[in-house]
């Protein structure tokens, strides 16, 4: 026991000494930590060789974040670019996650994830040279949409750093809708959140914080503003719109006009509502199946909803005096070709109301006689005084939106502490083993047995960790950006972390010890 007390007095002093001169010696980390560190930039080159890369561990991810990796947003909306440019680059929810991965896959961008809806379609994404990530995006979209990378610059916006964060929480928020307060958009930005961080999401560890942040800040914003109180949606401004034109273009009041919807999903649904606050309750919708009516007839027992199949489309749109289209298809359902052929131009007044993105009615309907045709670009007339009644509750909206763009950005920048915080450790573990095996060399004939040796081992560890407690936890607990990067220049300062500097015993020589 003589020994081992002698052993374990030994590590005290040598750790307390070597953790003393931080500031005064140099240290060369330990030949395991070189490993490290070539084995992870082995890695990293592997993976960027990689046509697809594998899943990041938890461990991976948050070191990436701690990179320096910056947030950015690429993308077009109504507010940039017209529905022709718009529907060539919308993904259906299923690919998302398939466009995330192959926009990751040539190594430029670290994360990504991608929201495409009717009125917008956006790339957030986090990479640390924005330029090459930009330029691999633009690559991406211009295969992808076939259109040229001159025509895609002039429709895209890209944002980075703190405006890419204010930009989602705006659109989670409604105020970046074409119609300000819409309940749909903070859905689908949560959809977004959640297929990120699935096991094929490409969301990693900033991307979806800072998804799951907007969506946070857009609930926050319904609840606490009146921004959504009698809001409409697009349903419900296509609804408008026909009402509007009806005696117009059809020479009909609208309450007397026969309906048809194609489609039956979340946008005939809501049309379905709309049109029946307005007192119609006779609705005729053509699907490829019959799942989906059948459901919307048993959940709207009040309305009359009559169910055709598509082989009946044409004697439905010739009985009709407004059809709606909404269906998921990346064809054109209705264009001028079929119309003539199937003997619906020139006769009585037609009203086609197209709310789907990639469009359902082509823009050549507007050539046959007596046919009008409507997409979502036109709804901008009608919503425009939505947007002007509700100045006060965007005003008190985005008081609440900056607080969660800055609770964010806060976080985002305390990642700037890892690396400071891992370096510290390293250094401080790398006096310890050096310490650790000059007492054991000095003690080589004491005999120690296995535990004894583990005892001095965790004595050592034990005296680093409280001694590094204090500086990591004040690191820790600075809460604003502004504190928190002038702690981690003090520390690297203090202990000259990041400093190449020579071993110890090679400072020692020299000295008579």
């Amino acid at each position: 026991m003589k020994f081992a007390h002698a052993a374990m007095l030994a590590a005290l002093l040598g750790a307390s000494d070597a953790l003393s001169s931080f500031g005064f010696h140099r240290a060369t980390p330990s030949s395991n930590v070189l490993t490290t560190s070539l084995e992870m930039v082995a890695s990293e080159v592997s993976t960027e060789n990689q046509l697809m890369p594998r899943k990041k561990t938890k461990e991976e991810r948050l070191q990436l974040a701690s990179r320096g990796l910056q947030v950015h947003v690429v993308g077009l909306s109504i507010h940039h670019a017209s529905v022709e440019v718009r529907e060539k680059l919308a993904i259906p929810e299923i690919e998302w996650n398939e466009a995330s991965k192959d926009i990751c896959s040539t190594g430029q961008v670290a994360e990504a994830a991608v929201l495409s809806t009717c009125n917008r379609f956006e790339v957030y994404y986090a990479a640390s040279d924005p330029r090459q990530a930009m330029a691999c995006l633009t690559n991406y979209l211009a295969k992808r949409s076939g259109l040229t990378v001159s025509v895609l610059r002039q429709n895209l916006f890209m944002l980075s750093g703190e405006d890419a964060v204010w930009h989602l929480m705006r659109v989670s928020g409604g105020l970046d809708s074409l119609i300000v307060g819409e309940g749909q958009i903070l859905s689908q930005v949560k959809q977004c959140h959640y297929h990120s961080i699935e096991e094929e999401g490409s969301g990693g560890k900033v991307l979806s914080r800072m998804l799951e942040k907007s969506v946070t800040a857009g609930k926050r914003v319904r609840s606490e503003t009146g921004i959504s109180k009698g809001s409409v949606s697009i349903s419900s401004a296509a609804v408008e719109l026909s009402e509007m034109y009806s005696q117009k273009d059809l020479n009909l009041p609208f309450s007397e006009a026969r309906l048809a919807v194609i489609g039956a999903g979340k946008m005939t649904r809501l049309l379905i509502i709309h049109l029946a606050s307005r007192g119609l309750k006779n609705i005729t919708i053509v699907n490829r199946s019959l799942g989906r009516p059948e459901a919307m007839q048993e959940e709207f027992p009040e309305i009359d909803i009559e169910i055709k199949l598509m082989d009946d489309l044409w004697d439905v749109v010739g009985q009709s005096d407004i059809v709606y289209t909404a269906t998921s298809s990346t064809d054109y359902v209705i264009t001028e070709e079929l119309l003539q052929q199937n003997a619906l131009g020139g006769g009585r007044p037609l009203m086609l109301v197209d709310i789907a993105v990639p469009r359902n009615v082509g823009d050549d309907c507007k050539n046959v006689p007596n046919v009008m045709a409507y997409n979502v670009d036109d709804l901008k007339a009608v919503v425009a005084k939505n947007t002007a009644t509700r100045q006060k509750e965007m005003i008190e909206a985005e008081h609440l939106l900056r607080e969660e763009a800055n609770s964010f950005i806060g976080w985002r920048e305390s990642l700037s502490a890892i690396p400071t915080i891992n370096r510290l450790q390293e250094t401080a573990n790398a006096f310890r083993e050096e310490e650790l095996e000059k007492c054991t060399k000095k003690l080589g004939n004491s005999n120690l047995t296995d535990k004894e040796m583990e005892a001095v081992e965790r004595l050592s560890r034990g005296i680093v960790n409280k001694l590094l407690h204090g500086p990591m936890a004040h690191l820790r607990k600075s809460e604003s950006v502004e504190g928190k990067q002038a702690a981690v220049k003090e520390l690297n300062a203090m202990f000259r972390l990041g400093q190449k500097e020579p071993n110890d015993k090679k400072n020692n020589r020299g000295r008579g010890r």
